[in-house]
């Protein structure tokens, strides 16, 4: 794509000339969409013309958001699987091309948390961390790449999402914050040795967005891994009831996942075009 020809396409945007969508009949693939940030993003992904490959390790719940994204009349398929067994990351790519006979987008957003104090964290509570945040993303972009790196003039983007623990760090989260750190490193390597196919590599990093991994832990959240169930959420118990949790975060609120989604989806469309290796903080403010 020319030089003209980018920018009469973001021309195009601003007008309002592509009343299919911002991303009309390009291809996206967004792990762990199965609730949370994922969902919401590819729900949003899908209204703006995607064709979307939902996949998420809970398989009920990656056919009912592509079912109720089929039925609002968008379109998309539901590959479920976990993202962290060896062989997955292939699986998801070809069957996603197999699908919609092409890949623009893909966002590394599944993930969790595996928290513990740093003197008392395991080897598995360490590496199930890095396997999950820097390994299967690594993984899902090498299998991309041969459908990425080609010089078709597609708008072409990869979201990485990290976490203002992997900016700031965060206590009980030594695991957690150092993947996440790794995170904007492997955007930054991708973004140098893709750039010349016109691919985009960004990163995302969230601060607090109400979702399951934000919520209170008391609430019995979990996820299981290896047989082994994994409490989710914040601990609120040491929390005194005249604490306001958001003092530090300007506009006084946690964020909610149909917002954040539209930063995921920002980076992908032709008003980015000339972003690259960047971490964008949505944050609220918090932090600045």
């Amino acid at each position: 794509m020319s030089a003209a020809d980018r920018l009469n396409n973001i021309k195009g945007h601003l007008s309002g000339n592509y009343p299919q969508g911002l991303l009309s009949g390009e291809v996206a693939i967004i792990t762990g969409s199965g609730q949370g940030i994922g969902k919401s993003a590819a729900e949003l992904f899908a209204r703006e013309g995607a064709l979307v490959c939902v996949t998420d390790i809970d398989a009920a719940k990656a056919n009912q958001v592509a079912s109720d994204i089929n039925a609002a009349g968008g379109k998309a398929i539901a590959i479920a699987g976990n993202i962290m067994d060896p062989e997955f990351p292939e699986q998801l790519v070809e069957g996603t091309v197999k699908a919609f006979g092409k890949l623009n987008h893909i966002v590394n957003n599944a993930g969790f948390t595996f928290d513990g104090m740093a003197h008392k964290m395991t080897d598995k509570q360490w590496e199930t961390m890095l396997i999950v945040h820097q390994t299967a993303p690594f993984r899902v972009l090498r299998a991309a790449a041969k459908y990425l790196r080609l010089k078709d003039g597609e708008n072409k983007s990869i979201v990485n999402i990290s976490s203002t623990s992997g900016l700031h760090g965060n206590v009980g989260q030594a695991n957690y914050a150092t993947a996440k750190a790794g995170v904007v490193g492997l955007t930054k390597t991708i973004a140098k040795e893709w750039g010349l196919f016109g691919v985009r590599c960004n990163t995302v990093a969230f601060g607090w967005v109400d979702t399951r991994l934000t919520r209170a832990k008391e609430s019995g959240t979990n996820i299981e891994i290896d047989g082994q169930k994994v409490a989710l959420g914040v601990p609120t118990s040491n929390r005194t009831s005249k604490v306001n949790p958001f003092a530090d975060i300007p506009l006084g609120r946690a964020g909610n996942t149909e917002e954040v989604a539209g930063s995921v989806m920002m980076l992908c469309t032709p008003l980015s075009s000339y972003i690259t290796g960047h971490t964008l903080e949505v944050t609220g403010g918090r932090g600045i």
